[in-house]
């Protein structure tokens, strides 16, 4: 079955984009994997998958696959590239588009020069939410991985993340703590594992750990979530810069209980048809 694609990335987070409003196409989990080869297939870190509606007051469903074949709920740089794709392809003219996930809604805005705004709801710290296994809710939590002592936040942005303080992201141990947070017992989901330098109270380097898919040159919903973390740990202002290896994204939150919004670029890379 041949099918046609588009390849796009957000700050160097790549996707495969595939339009299945007006293609029937089915994604196995070994067929995302091969399709998800960066020797043998397109190679991405994720596969994002436009579908029609789910509710009559969204315009698309919004599905998001890691490299391993895993459906997760919730990718930022993915949201913007979806955004940019539906429009570049004509799928609709509207500027503000709504879409559901597997854990909600979301809302994203076209800008100018590329630039995509994403409301990524408000984040979430009960511990049975993200899911995390904790006796109650606090600002930080000690993980114990290995020989290793972690302090760490936690939190969900419709898929669960753990934020730790580094003193320097270029030599934190991203390589060994990144696997052994990632299948902690405490996160029965897995989890998303960012380290985080703070350079200012406005200011924040980042590096993620991503479930399913390794370290990865930026990850929008894991800068959400430092900067929410960061913010309730007394740490962060309101609006932060987060540099990731791939670039900078802009962080908006107003506090507990209100919408963080996220804006960053959007590039696209080519067209492709590939037979599954």
């Amino acid at each position: 079955m041949q099918f046609q694609f588009s390849k796009m990335h957000g700050l160097g987070n790549d996707f495969m984009v595939v339009d299945c409003v007006t293609q029937n196409i089915f994604f196995s989990p070994d067929a995302i994997r091969r399709l998800a080869d960066r020797h043998r297939g397109v190679g991405f870190d994720q596969l994002l998958v436009v579908e029609p509606p789910y509710d009559p007051e969204t315009d698309f469903h919004y599905r998001i696959f890691n490299a391993d074949g895993s459906e997760v709920s919730q990718c930022g740089n993915g949201a913007r590239c979806f955004a940019r794709f539906v429009s570049m392809k004509g799928l609709t003219n509207k500027y503000r588009i709504a879409v559901s996930t597997k854990s909600g809604k979301m809302v994203l805005q076209l800008e100018n020069d590329n630039q995509v705004t994403v409301n990524m709801g408000v984040p979430e710290f009960t511990p049975e939410k993200i899911p995390f296994k904790a006796k109650q809710e606090e600002k930080t939590y000690i993980l114990r991985a290995a020989d290793h002592t972690v302090f760490c936040g936690a939190a969900s942005m419709g898929n669960p993340h753990c934020v730790t303080v580094v003193e320097d992201v270029d030599t934190a141990d991203v390589e060994t703590l990144g696997p052994l947070l990632e299948s902690h017992e405490r996160f029965p989901e897995r989890v998303n594992v960012g380290f985080m330098q703070v350079m200012s109270r406005s200011a924040v380097r980042l590096r993620v750990y991503e479930r399913g898919a390794g370290e990865t040159q930026a990850c929008g919903s894991g800068a959400c979530a430092a900067v929410a973390i960061g913010q309730r740990q007394g740490l962060l202002d309101t609006q932060v810069t987060v540099t990731l290896p791939g670039g900078d994204l802009q962080i908006r939150w107003a506090g507990d209980g209100q919408p963080l919004y996220m804006t960053g670029p959007v590039a696209h890379v080519f067209d492709g048809q590939i037979t599954l």
